[in-house]
Formats: C-alpha cells, structure tokens, sequence
C-alpha cells in the first residue's frame, strides 16, 4: 500500500495540478486519437495479381484482424514449408480496407500502425507505396497522410504480405496480418514514436528518481513555445508527483526533452507484487492540449551476480523460466489476449516466474500481461544472423535491416518492468562459421541496447561451449548464456572466471499428454541417436511416453535439468524448452507428426505429467500427483510415480491393500514404486509428514467410456473485449472417471447470437484434421473447443458422439 507522508502544503500543490490537467484537457485542439483498425478488412490469397493500384478488390473474404491464413489451410507432407513450420502453406496474401476522415480531421498527421506482419510486408494508401518490412515480427507504421482523401471519398489501404519463398523458419510462423493494426490521428506537434523511455536514476525504499525523456516532433512553420506536462499517477490513479518543463520558440524540427521526477517511500515492482506506475504526459502548445500519452512503468532493483545468480529487489531469486514460442496453438499465429493471459496463467499456476520470448519479439499486449502477472522477461529478438539456417530466412536481409529492426524493438519494449534481459540471438550460425561475424555482430546489437536502454543486461544464447566460439566468448555481451550443456553448469565459474551465467534454454524432453510406454521408469532413451541422423525408431503411433526418460541428444530428462539448477547458486536461472507444445518442429518425427513434443504443457492446453514436477518443486502449493492411469491388462507389471512436497514419506495401497511406502529422497524429486502387478480397481497413494496424513490421491480402473462431460476455465467472458471461453470435454465412465484411452470422434456445436466455435484441439501431435473443425477425436479421452461471441448474451455449447450420452454447458458472453 503507498504510504502517504505527504504535508498540507505539499497535497494542495497536487490538488492545483490536478486542476491544471483537467483544464488543459479541456480547451480545444487536436491531441492523439488511437483506433482499433482489426475489424472489416477485405482478405485474398492471391499470388498472381497486384492489387496495389488503389482499385478495391471485387469478392474477397471479410474477416477481422488479427488473422493467420496458414492455419486454415490443410497440413500436407509435400509441404515446401516442412516438418518445422507444420506442413501449413505459406503463400502471397491481400489485405484491404477502407475508411473515410472526416473534414475536421484535415491538419492532423494519420499513421497506419502494424504490430506484426508475417513476412515481407507492402502497403499501399490510395495507390500510393508506402514501404516494405520484411520482419514478420517488428512493429512498424507509416504516415498516410499526404496521400489521403479529406472530402467525403474512401481511402483504401492495400497490404500485400508475401510467405511464398519456403522454408523460411524453423518453426510455426503462420502468415499475414497477424498482431493488432492501429490508425492514430497526432498533431503536427506530437511525441515521437515509442520515443518516450522512463527509468529510475537513484532508488531506494524512500526515494526514487525517475528519469523521463521523449522527442519531440516539430512539423509546423512557425514557432512554438511547447510545455511538457507529467503526472505520475499510482496504480489507483492519484496523482502523487509531477513535471512541468516549458520550451520557448521551437523550431520545426526533432527535440530532445528530458525531466527528473522525485517519488517518495516507492512501492517497488516485483514477481509477487507487480506494482506499476503511470505516466500522463501532455504536451501544451498555445494553452492547448496537442498530445497526450499514457505510459505505465515499473520501478525496481536487480543485478546479476557471479556468484549469487539474480538480485531482486535485495534478495536472492531463481529465474525459473520456460521459453514459449509466438503461436497460441489451435489459434496459430492470431493473436488473442486472453488465450496468452490464459498460457501465462496457467505458467504461473505452475510455479513459472520467467518467461523467454523464443525466438523473436512477442506482441506488446503479451508483454502487457507479463507485467501485470510478474514475470522475469528475456526478450529474445533473432534467430538468425548473417549465416542461414534455411534457404529463405533473416539471413537475407540482415545486412540492410537489422539495424532498423532492433532500434525499433528496444524502443518500443524498454519501457515494460517485466523485461530484464535482452536476448540478442538464439544459436547463431556465426558460432562456428564466421569469427568475424562472430566477433562483430555481439558488438553491434549490444551497442544499439546500451544507446537505448542501458538499464538491463544482454545475452546470447549458444549451444557451442568451446572457447573458440567468439560469439560465446564477447566481452561486449554482460551475461553468457547456454543453450543445454547441462554437464558444464557446475564448472561454469572456473571455465569462466567472473563471469555471470543463465540457462537460456534447458531440457528438450519428449512426452505425449497420457501415453505410457511398459518400460521402466528409470530407463532413459535418446531420440534421436544425434540431431544429424535421422530417426527410425520410436512408437508406430508417434506418441512418446510421459513419463519423462525420453529426452534429446542434446537435452536431459526434466528432474536433471531440475535439480542442477536450483542446486548452484551461481546459476541466476534457466528457460525450459518448452513450457507449452508449439506448431512445427516435431522431434524427433516427422510427418504425420506436426507439433512439438517438447511442452510441459500439450498444444491444447491440458498440463503433461511433469507439470506437477515442476509445481511440487516450484510453488508452495500441496502437490500429490500420481502416474500413470490404472487401465492395463491383466498381469502388467506398471511402474508408479510420485510427484510431491511439503511430506517425508508415501504409502501405496492397490484395492485397499498396502503395497509398499517409501521416503523422500533428498536428491529426487520424485518417488518409484516399480513394477507393481496392475489389477483391475484403484490404486490410493497417501503422503505424510512426521506421522501426519497430508493429502491422498486416488487412480481408478475407468470402466468403458458412457458420457461427454464439459467444463469451461471461463463460464463467463466479455465478447467486446475479444476474450474466449476455452471448454474442455472429458469421455467417462459411468462413474465419472475419465477413460483414458478414448479417443470417440466429438462434434460441437453451439448456440447464441454471434457465438461460434473457433478452433477445436485434443494435444496429439500427429491429429491432422483442421483446428477449424467442430469435429475433434479426444486424445487420451480430452479434448478442448474454444468458444468466441461477437454478442453479448447466453451461449450454450453441446458435445456429442455416437453411443455417448451427449455433455451441455451453458456460458454468458457479456
């Protein structure tokens, strides 16, 4: 709570600028106007045409933004995109849409803002170019306004996206317009594009100094005596600080300004309580308001430390991180707020508090969450330098654009309290091919960051340890970074004297949400053999077991990883690969396989095994979970697994008879009751602490599949606001006990105005129906339906399959 030591003086100060505010905003002007711009726009897969000559296309499709037109296409195995964008076509696409301005609209500056376009965007106002951004993932605008009509007549913008020339990427990156677009109205004399950066200069826990500078832009003849006007608002919007700089005859021209605002007894951000600030900056020009911005921002203590790892706010904290990639599954690449609140919720719940966009910029909405929800961001911005890793990536605009695209993405993120770390490149080529590259490029992108930032360190993540590698050897680069190589975290300080360390990316496990292979637990198998050969053995269904002892060449079961990590101090951290299954990249399989196997969590959603690890080791939450099912054969001999916490000992009973019990390892996290005999009935594991029963879990034999039963995570979500109901459908038995084998083809349907099934998934990575389908095998007797309404009202969603008594839930958009 902020604490409140303000004198009498000091409050009337602030009641008069409060005053002064509400004033200035309400004389006349033109200030800034931002727009939603996602809905009613035109759509064409066309890659013979141009549709550039501001001639509006006749029968295209309309949809609204954000959109991802590869994951509406079918998966098919002589894909040029291959097994690493998920067998979905790319292509050439066109988007149009027009709007009018009114009159008094005339004067003002307009700008189209795109926040993402995968790849090799154009665009076009009124048959007018107006630039190319090959970057699917940078943010870009430009200026409409020489080029638009004022007096009544439609304006069409055009935007050719091309995702033709494949493979491109080494995993899912879907294509087209695929972020949220903006149309923003400015004054001739307005702030600067994501120029604006504020930080704090000295803090403590009685004072901060908080730095604010932004430019300027200038665009009128005559000048200008221009007020910069800050309010620092608290999370309950009072004014509790404020800056009032004027500048008198300004030139038509760019213009630095800088203020220093004090605050006392900050509340500092942190993980557990991420508190934000506010800035409400106006700028004044002849009484009038011209420009407003609000920009929120965080205010706390961290370093990285040789041997403590991460310093936060005074204390010693572990990054217990996972990397995620862009596409929200099901969805693809379409980017939708509450289904990434709902991935980072579900991260949170598991104990996560890092999250590593891999490998490219996230959404700024995403990092809008991780700010409110507390994460320890690494923003990750290429995987590719100079060298290629396909015939069609990054690497062949680098030398013309990476400047531009990585001034652009500081500027705009630098200002989020959740980002820590800059990741200046995942795995470079340059690693091995190119010492100068190697040498150089760490140079340049760690230069650009201490120009715009200085607040925050840099790293790069290398899967070559030799010292030979000058990328991992950069003396310009503040924290060195491992991909893998868990063998070498331990002797990390004498292999590298004084230097800070984190696990960038750790793990690469391979499991299947509910299959369970009858081999001993402890038997790890390697698939493939190496990551150059490629793999012929493995499951004819494609599925690998989850109980976490198949892992990667390069990688390690989860509890390796695990234990090494929060054992060494030195280590600030580690990155999972991956905290959720992701489109594309399906090792070690290839076709009919077209997701990631590497999630804790599959590509629906639903939580694997080892996501109870993690939250027994990760939270403080009481955690008793048990594997695998209990549906075999007569005369199997199944290995039981244990995950828990806050307890030293468990008991196993099958059908209410003792079994065995066992203590707590000290070096494990995890307990193995080995081979006990399956017979038909249930299995009940009790954890206890000191003699004191804690919880118990019970494991039924489920009886042949009778019902669908539905739940949703949100029964209720707001329509206007874009949100999704996400609804999950479980076959049972009778009894309610999920079958664990059903696999009973569902459809979907549902009722209410404006409401439609989005996507359907079940998390099997080798289900090639189309995540558009209403129609859905269960998976291991799951599967999820996500629900959107354009409408407020009551929406009823129902499950059926023949031979099923059908499931009803009832939802409310509102």
């Amino acid at each position: 709570m902020l604490k409140r030591l303000f004198h009498t003086g000091y409050s009337r100060m602030m009641i008069l600028l409060f005053l002064l505010l509400a004033t200035a905003g309400s004389l006349s002007g033109q200030s800034r106007k931002v727009i939603d711009f996602n809905r009613g726009w035109w759509f064409k897969l066309d890659s013979s045409q141009q549709y550039s000559n501001g001639r509006k296309g006749e029968g295209w499709r309309k949809l609204d933004l954000p959109h991802d037109w590869s994951i509406e296409m079918p998966f098919r195995e002589n894909s040029p995109a291959g097994s690493g964008a998920a067998y979905l076509d790319g292509g050439v696409g066109w988007y149009q849409k027009t709007f009018k301005l009114a009159q008094a609209e005339q004067g003002q500056r307009i700008f189209i803002a795109f926040e993402g376009v995968y790849e090799n965007s154009e665009v076009w106002i009124n048959g007018h170019f107006l630039g190319k951004r090959p970057n699917g993932y940078i943010g870009f605008e430009y200026e409409l306004s020489p080029y638009l009509y004022w007096d009544g007549r439609e304006n069409l913008l055009s935007v050719k996206v091309n995702n033709k020339n494949q493979p491109n990427s080494r995993f899912y990156s879907g294509s087209g317009i695929y972020r949220d677009v903006k149309l923003i109205s400015r004054n001739p004399v307005s702030i600067g594009t994501n120029s604006t950066f504020i930080r704090a200069g000295q803090l403590s826990e009685k004072r901060a100094v908080v730095d604010l500078s932004l430019e300027i832009e200038h665009n009128l003849e005559e000048s200008k005596k221009i007020t910069l006007l800050t309010a620092i608002l608290s999370a309950q919007g009072a004014v509790i600080a404020s800056k009032r700089t004027t500048l008198s005859a300004v030139k038509a021209g760019l213009h630095s300004i800088a203020q220093q605002i004090v605050l006392e007894n900050p509340v500092l951000w942190d993980i557990e309580n991420p508190y934000q600030y506010t800035a409400k900056i106006k700028l004044i020009v002849d009484g009038r308001v011209v420009d407003e911005q609000l920009t929120k921002f965080g205010l706390r203590n961290f370093s990285f430390d040789q041997q403590q790892g991460f310093i936060l706010n005074g204390r010693q904290l572990k990054i217990r991180g996972v990397c995620l990639h862009s596409d929200l599954g099901a969805l693809g690449m379409a980017f939708n707020t509450s289904a990434a609140l709902r991935q980072l919720r579900i991260m949170k719940a598991m104990g996560v508090n890092g999250i590593r966009t891999s490998h490219n910029p996230a959404a700024p909405a995403f990092l809008d969450l991780c700010d409110s929800l507390g994460f320890v961001v690494m923003s990750e911005t290429f995987d590719v330098w100079k060298g290629h890793k396909n015939p069609y990536d990054y690497h062949l605009y680098w030398d013309e654009w990476y400047k531009r695209d990585f001034v652009d993405h500081v500027k705009r993120d630098r200002n989020h309290p959740s980002l820590f770390i800059w990741c200046l490149g995942n795995e470079a080529q340059e690693q091995w091919h190119s010492k100068a590259d190697g040498t150089a490029i760490p140079i340049a992108l760690a230069a650009i960051v201490d120009s715009l930032d200085g607040t925050r360190p840099t790293t790069i993540a290398n899967n070559e340890l030799s010292k030979a590698n000058p990328v991992l050897m950069s003396s310009a680069v503040d924290l060195i970074g491992y991909n893998y190589n868990h063998k070498k975290w331990a002797s990390f300080p004498q292999d590298h004297p004084g230097k800070k360390f984190i696990v960038t990316e750790s793990t690469s496990a391979l499991e299947s949400r509910g299959t369970y292979d009858l081999v001993p637990y402890d038997s790890s198998r390697m698939w493939p053999e190496r990551w150059d050969i490629p793999f012929s053995g493995g499951n004819e269904d494609r599925n690998i077991s989850a109980y976490d002892n198949v892992f990667t060449p390069w990688g390690s079961n989860h509890q390796t990883s695990l234990r090494l990590m929060e054992r060494y101090d030195h280590i600030a951290g580690m990155y999972v690969w991956t905290g959720f299954d992701y489109l594309g990249e399906p090792t070690p399989y290839t076709w009919p396989a077209r997701s990631s196997y590497f999630g804790i969590v599959d590509l629906a959603g639903f939580p694997k095994d080892v996501y109870y690890l993690y939250q027994s080791v990760w939270t403080e939450k009481p955690v008793l979970h048990v594997l695998p099912h209990w549906n075999w054969k007569q005369g199997d001999r199944v290995d039981i697994v244990v995950y828990f916490n806050q307890a030293d000992r468990v008991e196993l009973y099958l059908n209410g008879k003792k079994i065995g019990e066992q203590s707590k390892d000290p070096g494990r996290y995890d307990l193995v009751f080995k081979a006990v005999e399956f017979e038909p009935g249930e299995i009940e594991v009790i954890s206890f602490q000191g003699g004191k029963k804690l919880l118990s879990k019970t494991i039924r034999t489920a009886a042949k599949a009778h019902r669908i039963q539905l739940s949703s995570e949100n029964v209720t979500f707001n329509s206007a606001n874009k949100e999704l109901s996400f609804v999950h459908a479980y076959i049972v038995d009778e009894f309610g006990t999920i079958v664990p084998d059903a696999d009973d083809k569902i459809e979907f349907e549902v009722e209410g105005d404006g409401a439609k099934i989005l996507a359907t998934d079940n998390g099997n990575t080798t289900d090639l129906t189309s995540f558009q389908s209403a129609l859905r095998n269960a998976f291991h007797g799951k599967a999820l339906a996500i629900v959107r309404s354009k409408n407020k009202g009551k929406i009823r969603v129902r499950a059926k399959s023949e031979g099923l008594i059908s499931g009803v839930i009832q939802l409310e958009a509102n």
